[in-house]
């Protein structure tokens, strides 16, 4: 396409609202335009890139056995209220009325939906397995969208859905899926990592992410030095001890102290001239299971996903002023242990047992030399906190976890029968008795693809786009535009590019050179075919890789050979 032509406008400055890379790229090179916060309008270039990925996630979709449908937008109320899910999946669903006082969501996954359509077709366990999928764009009210399409409120997914009549074609189709998501993201030219992952609102009982590693990543991954283990910070475990005791501890009593005004971590510390590992913090938290109290060293942070599977709760969150006043006597910032009659969760790493500086249940003081062993009742240990560099692994005897940081661009789940028990999806197993479906949920973030590839491959002159997904593979560019030949060989090689299907910009604009090579450069292009008077006499033209910087001087004859040559069967760098 002529850059003249094109409903392209690029800029110099980087817009004030962008934070990570890839938002600041894609907003200077034109691909999206924001039109409220988390929502965002894709321009002619960034959808082009867009659809390159929808292709690659069709072929390999295709080629897996999964079969493409396009679910509505608007999902009724009653589905989610059979799955449960109506009151549980929080503020992120945006729920709608219509004229006749119907209850409406924004769909932000479409699990009911699949399942509501399953349940009325397939009735036998010869019409098993089945996988459907669609791309089709999500909205999840995020309370603080952010990093451009990265974190965006409406965004592309593509959510497949998979029905197994028992565990181990449930297991095949995950197995399946999975391959297909490595086929994806290699396709795509993405370094990647699979990671064990907690399922979150989905459900389920095994999930793994897939994390882009890029050091601008939001999210930490955990990984074992010496053996494969992976997973996201909600998830990565920490090797316990064999056995979960505390240990003994000496004949005593603990020291009230007054500790005025301070109540966080860093004042107690300094107050009391303590270290961070020897304070306890008591969070108190409120859930569907009750009123319970949390307890991690004052260096930890309590891990929520944990917590919640711990406890076995669906909903989770910090206490109130009220609530934590009326379970500890105190405001918040002086709960501790002592005396709670709430139950209380501790993590393994507090085994130690003591002695410990905690919160005195009264303002403005604190408990010295407590002994949890000693002085608290009624103590459950397990792993809460969040893993970090240096633990134990979990799964073997000689590493410890790294921590890297990545993007995540795609998750399967294990979803067994949540949906199917819950929703009456039944089909007549071989010997007529009726079982649920055993379900597998797989989602991949379209945008959040692009983004990541921008993130991953970029310089300080702008996107550095893998050939699989680049909007256009070439560029031509004309040094000077009025000069005839020049002009004429850089339409031909133009014109036979296209003819051999190499999507191909041909920059005509009548502006300084400069101005083109950073265009090019910001766009991404993966090769520029710069044309000028000079090399022309020489018989050659100049071909630049936007990824390694290498130039090559090419025969203009010879040109479209070299690049279709280059092309040909190239899925990413």
């Amino acid at each position: 396409m002529k850059f003249s032509s094109m409903f392209l406008y690029t800029m110099k400055e980087v817009p004030r609202e962008a934070e990570v890379i890839s938002h600041k790229l894609m907003l200077r090179a034109g691909m999206i335009k924001k039109l409220a916060s988390g929502i965002y309008s894709y321009l002619p270039y960034g959808l082009k890139a867009l659809r390159r990925v929808e292709t690659i996630i069709r072929e390999e979709m295709n080629a897996a056995g999964a079969q493409e449908v396009l679910l509505p937008g608007v999902q009724p109320s009653e589905l989610w209220k059979e799955s449960g899910r109506w009151n549980v999946y929080g503020k992120e669903l945006l729920r709608l009325i219509d004229r006749k006082g119907g209850e409406f969501a924004l769909g932000p996954t479409h699990e009911e939906v699949i399942t509501d359509i399953v349940r009325d077709q397939i009735h036998s366990y010869k019409e098993l397995p089945v996988n459907l999928y669609q791309i089709q764009t999500k909205f999840r009210d995020e309370i603080r969208p952010r990093f451009g399409i990265m974190r965006a409120r409406e965004f592309i997914m593509k959510d497949a859905y998979s029905f197994d009549a028992d565990d181990r074609g449930a297991e095949k189709s995950y197995e399946a899926m999975y391959r297909a998501y490595e086929r994806i993201f290699s396709r795509c030219g993405l370094k990647f990592k699979a990671v064990e992952a907690d399922s979150g609102p989905i459900g389920g009982n095994f999930s793994h992410e897939f994390m882009v590693l890029a050091e601008t990543g939001e999210d930490v991954i955990l990984s074992c030095s010496s053996c494969k283990y992976a997973a996201n910070l909600e998830k990565a475990e920490i090797a316990k001890p064999a056995s979960l005791a505390f240990q003994d501890a000496p004949a005593g009593t603990f020291e009230r102290v007054h500790t005025p005004g301070a109540r966080t971590v860093e004042e107690v510390c300094e107050f009391l001239g303590v270290e961070p590992r020897n304070l306890v913090k008591t969070l108190i938290y409120t859930s569907d299971k009750g009123v319970f109290a949390a307890l991690v060293r004052g260096d930890h942070e309590v891990n929520e996903a944990k917590l919640r599977r711990v406890l076995g709760c669906d909903a989770l969150e910090l206490a109130d002023e009220a609530t934590i006043e009326k379970h500890t006597s105190a405001p918040r910032g002086f709960a501790g242990p002592v005396g709670l009659s709430i139950r209380m969760i501790a993590d393994s790493a507090l085994m130690e047992a003591g002695p410990y500086v905690v919160g005195g249940n009264l303002e403005d003081h604190h408990l010295k030399n407590v002994w949890l062993s000693r002085d608290v009742a009624a103590v459950t240990l397990d792993d809460i906190r969040d893993a970090r560099q240096g633990d134990p692994c979990p799964r073997c005897a000689a590493g410890s976890l790294e921590a890297i940081r990545g993007i995540e661009v795609g998750h399967v789940f294990k979803l067994g029968t949540k949906y199917s028990q819950a929703m009456n999806a039944m089909f007549l197993d071989e010997n007529g008795v009726l079982q649920p479906m055993i379900m597998g949920c797989y989602g991949i973030g379209v945008g959040r693809v692009v983004a990541a590839a921008i993130e991953q491959h970029a310089d300080e002159a702008g996107m550095t786009l893998p050939v699989s997904i680049a909007p256009y593979p070439v560029m031509v560019l004309p040094i000077n535009v009025t000069a005839g030949d020049v002009m004429e060989t850089a339409t031909a090689i133009y014109n036979e590019l296209q003819r051999q299907g190499i999507e191909t910009i041909l920059d005509d604009r009548d502006v300084r050179p400069g101005v083109k090579f950073m265009d090019a450069d910001l766009l991404g292009v993966p090769y520029r075919i710069t044309v000028g008077a000079k090399g022309l006499k020489e018989g050659i033209v100049e071909v630049k890789e936007r990824s390694t910087g290498t130039v090559e001087k090419v025969s203009p004859q010879e040109i479209v050979a070299y690049c279709s040559a280059r092309l040909s069967g190239r899925n990413n760098y």
